[in-house]
């Protein structure tokens, strides 16, 4: 069979992101299949990380695979050794690649030269595994997706890029408040927006927190400076201030609104101190969702996808 790889979360059809986040919560307090019995996993980083590599070790643990973890010493991806090659290597040694990453553009040329399943597990452009427990998290909580709005206050990074097209796609009304160069990707934007045509979301886009926040069923937001963007960190605390989701924020929102951050966060910067233990807030339960939507997303693949080398 042909393989199937997750670059950006517009590779899955809306059935397709419906049926990995329904079967996650089917599976979420069962057993896990051991989809992945016989199964080796290469998870190939560049970035440090707490929940995607804990999450990913611990989803291809449970369904009966075995992970081996390369770090960025090791490989030296496209310094030491071209995306190209290392793919081509990889390949003949295990049956998936995982890849935290800095380009997009690795991602592809891996993708391209691979034989096994590639995985996005975050590079700067998009993080779809984050985006797959976000919308886990909001039928959770809320019991539906149709038609709730969702208000993202901050930096146009890649969470954000994930997050608008698995909201657009699943008929959420997605409102982004972000100041002025700090958007939405323009070719993001344009394929949220076809996405939203057909199931019947809206996308609107301000540069007011308290005017993306009205009426809002969740309120998220996310780190103003992303690893590599160190040297600008100054320049983006003066461009965000006035962008930090404190109480008074939540509270033009709908009573029952739920917070939600990706993490790690900066407290005192885009959200302030308190708020993550705030009643309203399941920052911590969208962190344990990362691995029952990466179980569910691999048993999707793998029990459709076999080894093509």
């Amino acid at each position: 069979m042909k393989k199937k790889d997750l670059l950006s979360i517009a590779d899955l059809s809306a059935a397709e992101i419906k049926k990995i986040v329904h079967k996650a919560l089917l599976i979420k307090n069962r057993p896990a299949p051991k989809a992945l019995s016989g199964k080796i996993i290469a998870l190939l980083f560049e970035k440090p990380s707490l929940r995607t590599r804990v999450s990913f070790e611990v989803a291809i643990h449970q369904l009966g695979g075995y992970c081996l973890y390369l770090s960025p010493e090791e490989v030296g991806l496209g310094k030491r050794e071209p995306a190209a090659d290392v793919a081509r290597v990889l390949s003949r040694y295990v049956d998936g690649m995982v890849v935290r990453t800095f380009a997009q553009e690795t991602l592809e040329q891996l993708a391209k030269y691979a034989t096994v399943p590639v995985i996005n597990a975050l590079s700067d452009f998009e993080h779809p595994c984050q985006a797959l427990a976000d919308i886990l998290t909001i039928l959770e909580k809320k019991g539906k997706l149709k038609g709730l709005n969702l208000a993202y206050i901050g930096d146009g990074n890649n969470v954000a890029n994930s997050l608008l097209l698995v909201a657009a796609n699943a008929g959420i009304n997605f409102s982004i408040a972000s100041p002025a160069g700090y958007n939405i990707d323009d070719k993001v934007m344009q394929i949220a927006k076809g996405y939203a045509t057909e199931s019947g979301g809206r996308i609107s886009t301000t540069d007011k927190p308290g005017q993306a926040v009205k009426d809002a069923d969740v309120v998220y937001t996310d780190v103003w400076t992303s690893m590599g963007q160190e040297s600008e960190a100054q320049k983006r605390r003066q461009a965000f201030a006035g962008y930090q989701v404190d109480s008074r924020l939540l509270s033009l929102a709908k009573k029952d609104v739920i917070f939600m951050h990706p993490l790690p966060a900066h407290h005192g910067e885009e959200v302030a101190a308190g708020i993550l233990d705030d009643p309203r807030s399941v920052v911590f339960d969208q962190a344990e969702n990362r691995l029952h939507a990466q179980k569910a997303m691999l048993i999707e693949m793998y029990t459709k996808v076999g080894r093509t080398r």
